[in-house]
């Protein structure tokens, strides 16, 4: 049976730990021996672009040039879905080239169809609903950082979206300790907080939804926010802007409740003066390049999990 990731619900809690250990000695081993380890000779992933991408475009095509396999970049405009083709089409498609898909989408339903006509594994690069790869990339992060992820105190700032959303569902698998701070209205979904509820209980770790920031601050571990204003949310520019800024922005003032060794995430880009300062972005608490390298090696680490599954070798594309 082909593996799918199209959000931290698809991995259990010690494979994500597995993964994030690969991806550290992975990391360690392409610094000493460079790129020869070529663990995807011959593999093809395809990656889909409906949204523009920095990070998670070159971190997959170099991941796979790394590891000795391809990536082919395909936007929105370079197939036949801007003519008309069906998802369902495409999908069954590019299975038949392809030994892997990696998709960037507006629409999450876009992602689940893709992997229902998929005979091969389909990984979500972004939606509007979840974001499993910049998770992991998290994850990492804050493991080499504060050297342990269970009974981390993590706070959220901002908008309760795909970031939020994996970051609860990953954050409750693993004992870390997570406070959501968004205005209200932009709370993550219900059922993604039941879920991550329910983890949360089971790992013994605390889940908080709240309109204040500083209580979501308070003897923090670790400070993420995000972009107030996702890919396809312009035209509520200035509408966000109001209830957002200043409450909801990253700046020294709100840092000062956090514990003095804290760490700043963002997952990239940052609207630097909007959701953040830059003061925040380039300080001596900012690790957000670190986090932005770590794609990479994420990415390495769950390409070569999906692809070492003999299921892959063996799909039948009838």
């Amino acid at each position: 049976m082909k593996e799918d990731i199209l959000s931290l619900q698809d991995l259990r809690s010690d494979q994500i730990l597995a993964m994030l250990d690969h991806a550290s000695s992975l990391k360690n081993q392409f610094k000493t021996q460079g790129s020869n380890l070529k663990y995807l000779n011959g593999k093809i992933l395809g990656m889909i672009f409906q949204k523009p991408s920095t990070r998670t475009r070159i971190s997959f095509e170099t991941a796979m040039l790394q590891l000795g396999g391809h990536a082919i970049n395909l936007s929105f405009n370079d197939l036949q879905l801007s003519r008309g083709e069906s998802i369902q089409d495409t999908s069954k498609t590019i299975s038949l080239y392809a030994d892997i898909l990696m998709a960037r989408v507006y629409d999450h339903k876009d992602i689940e169809q893709l992997s229902e006509y998929s005979s091969i594994p389909v990984i979500n690069g972004l939606s509007d609903l979840f974001h499993p790869c910049q998770i992991l990339a998290d994850l990492l992060t804050i493991l080499e950082y504060k050297k342990k992820l269970r009974g981390i105190n993590m706070a959220f700032i901002g908008d309760g979206n795909n970031v939020c959303n994996d970051l609860l569902l990953g954050c409750s698998k693993l004992g870390i300790n997570i406070r959501v701070s968004t205005p209200l209205g932009f709370e993550p979904p219900n059922w993604v907080v039941e879920v991550a509820r329910t983890s949360a209980r089971k790992n013994e770790s605390a889940l908080l939804i709240t309109s204040d920031p500083t209580e979501a601050v308070v003897a923090a571990d670790v400070i993420v926010t995000d972009t107030h204003i996702s890919i396809g949310k312009e035209n509520e520019f200035d509408s966000r802007e109001k209830i957002f800024f200043p409450k909801y922005q990253v700046n020294d003032d709100l840092v000062k409740y956090a514990k003095k060794d804290f760490i700043f995430m963002h997952c990239l880009p940052a609207k630097r003066g909007k959701e953040v300062t830059s003061q925040i972005i380039d300080g001596p608490h900012s690790v957000i390049w670190s986090e932005a390298e770590n794609r990479l090696h994420v990415q390495k680490a769950l390409l070569i999990k999906i692809l070492g599954d003999s299921s892959v070798h063996n799909r039948n594309h009838s």
